[in-house]
Formats: structure tokens, sequence, C-alpha cells
């Protein structure tokens, strides 16, 4: 009884750890007549949501990651 409490808790901790959303800072940089400027913005989603959602904003000479 108590291994399968200790299975199910696992599993249960497994699961919300997985599917929570959180604020992921993400960072888009541009080379500026030879100077670097960054502009960040908060992304509440998952890490795999918002790292696509961050790279969405990348195009050329604009680079977009989380921080």
């Amino acid at each position: 009884m108590k291994r399968l409490l200790s299975i199910a808790a696992v599993t249960v901790a497994l699961v919300s750890l997985s599917s929570c959303k959180k604020d992921y800072t993400c960072t888009c940089t541009v080379d500026f007549m030879g100077e670097p400027i960054s502009t960040s913005t908060t992304i509440n989603a998952t890490k795999g949501d918002a790292k696509e959602a961050c790279e969405a904003g990348s195009s050329t000479g604009v680079v977009c990651e989380i921080k």
C-alpha cells in the first residue's frame, strides 16, 4: 500500500511539473551600427511553447532566445 501511494505521488508530481506554465523571459538582440540593442518580453507558457514563440521573433539580424 505504501509503495502504491509513493508511485502515485511521484506520477502526480511529474505530470504537474511537465505541464505547468511559468514565466520565461524572451530576449531579442539586434546589432545596430556595431552596438547591440536588446529588448525583453515575458512569456507565460510551458517551456517548449515559450521557446517556440520566442524563436518565432528571430529574423535576419535579430536573434531571440529564452534567458
